[in-house]
């Protein structure tokens, strides 16, 4: 596993325990990331996107809102709703390929989510996608993609 997949389950991870256990748990961030089983670089990255998901969290939990419609936000899967804040801030940063942060999120769902999280978290994100116009669109077959 790469540096920057682990460092997105790491930051899922502590995300996951910021909200089960409040600013506490935010005060002991340090020490997760010291105890955690994880390289510097996946421990930077994963570091970097929890502190910008905290930054951002407001716009992020509206952008998760508005593309899951049909589900009241405090239903969601805590798994689920943070993989998604994850994702959701890399997309806003518009720095790696939008494919390449809707796989990662979606492999990161289908090892801690449950059966139906990966389509679940798929769906949300290509409709956060769109709306931010970061989409990628599909090079027909024998195109070339540098027309």
């Amino acid at each position: 596993m790469g540096a920057r997949r682990k460092g997105r389950e790491l930051a899922v991870q502590a995300l996951y325990q910021i909200e089960l256990g409040g600013e506490s748990a935010a005060e002991t961030l340090p020490a997760f990331w010291e105890r955690c089983d994880a390289g510097s670089r996946a421990k930077e990255f994963g570091a970097a996107l929890v502190n910008g998901v905290r930054e951002q969290l407001p716009r992020i939990d509206e952008l998760i809102g508005q593309a899951s419609e049909h589900w009241r936000f405090d239903r969601l899967s805590r798994v689920d709703l943070n993989v998604l804040r994850v994702a959701t801030y890399e997309l806003l940063q518009t720095t790696v390929p939008t494919s390449v942060v809707i796989d990662e999120a979606i492999e990161i769902a289908r090892r801690f989510g449950t059966e139906e999280s990966s389509t679940f978290v798929n769906g949300v994100l290509d409709h956060i996608a769109a709306g931010l116009g970061v989409k990628e669109t599909a090079t027909p077959f024998g195109a070339r993609s540098d027309e």
